[in-house]
């Protein structure tokens, strides 16, 4: 029979034991208690205790030493979906931020165009159905007067409903007088080219802009009535001078071109992007049926 042993001649790691031997009898005993009480209910069967000398006398297995073995991962093919999915969201991220870019820099290339878009220029609204100074000849019957055979006339209600310009303020940089060295012009210039304007000199039509400035001055006068300021207009070669005054200065043209041409081509009368004069008189001398147009510009 064994002979006990004391306390004394226990090792550390002995004693160790003994207390971890005491407490899990002190548990164990616990737990039989709740059981039996009713207040636990056990699933699972506890492992035995292990007596003192078992453990001090039998080596440690393999699985005491490493602890409990783990067992077999049961969800890998859950953790590899995951990983998929998770690998779509990234790849579906990515492509959703590559679109947006793509978004906006289309987006900015459409604002740039837009913004670069080069002026429109404005269809000029119609201001005139024939050009100015049309009129009967004076030994026609009835004299002469206003010509409105002239005007076609399906045009002839637009003719009458264009409104009629507003006279400028007068100011020291209109035009009031107008020379032609070459065929011995020296007339008066008034605003306005209607009939009763023309009684009293070249008349400058509405809107078109001052002697010197950007654009083209329209200038009409007679050539058979009122003083036959512009009689002798197709006398005048390319280099002739039309010397325009204001109240401030005189500025020189230079003749450029003359032509004969219906009067129903207003389009001579266009604004123009340099400083330009146009002078218009009916043409040929007490026919009166077509308009003689001589083009100068401003001399530097």
């Amino acid at each position: 029979m064994a002979r006990k042993r004391s306390a004394e001649d226990l090792s550390v790691e002995e004693l160790r034991l003994l207390l971890i031997e005491k407490q899990r009898a002190r548990r164990q005993r616990r737990l039989e208690h709740y059981r039996r009480s009713g207040r636990l209910v056990l699933i699972e069967d506890q492992p035995a205790a292990v007596p003192l000398e078992d453990l001090h006398s039998r080596p440690l297995g393999d699985d005491e030493k490493t602890g409990p073995t783990e067992k077999p991962h049961k969800r890998s093919w859950l953790d590899r979906l995951l990983l998929a999915v998770e690998i779509l969201a990234v790849l579906g991220l990515a492509f959703v931020l590559l679109n947006g870019f793509t978004l906006i820099r289309d987006l900015n290339r459409e604002v740039v165009s837009l913004i670069n878009q080069p002026t429109l220029t404005p269809t000029p609204a119609i201001t005139a159905i024939v050009l100015p100074g049309g009129h009967t000849p004076p030994n026609a019957p009835g004299g002469a007067r206003p010509n409105e055979a002239e005007i076609p006339e399906h045009l002839r209600p637009v003719m009458l409903s264009l409104p009629e310009p507003p006279v400028p303020t007068p100011s020291v940089e209109q035009a009031v007088r107008i020379q032609i060295p070459a065929i011995n012009v020296d007339a008066p210039v008034v605003q306005g080219d209607g009939w009763e304007q023309l009684k009293k000199g070249v008349g400058q039509r509405l809107g078109t802009p001052n002697p010197g400035q950007r654009g083209n001055i329209v200038l009409s006068a007679h050539n058979d009535i009122f003083g036959e300021i512009f009689r002798d207009l197709d006398k005048l070669k390319p280099g002739d001078q039309v010397i325009l005054y204001s109240n401030q200065r005189a500025y020189v043209y230079i003749v450029q071109q003359t032509q004969i041409v219906e009067p129903t081509r207003v389009e001579v009368m266009a604004p123009s992007q340099e400083p330009i004069v146009t002078l218009i008189s009916c043409y040929p001398y007490m026919v009166d049926n077509q308009r003689i147009v001589v083009t100068a510009r401003l001399q530097e």
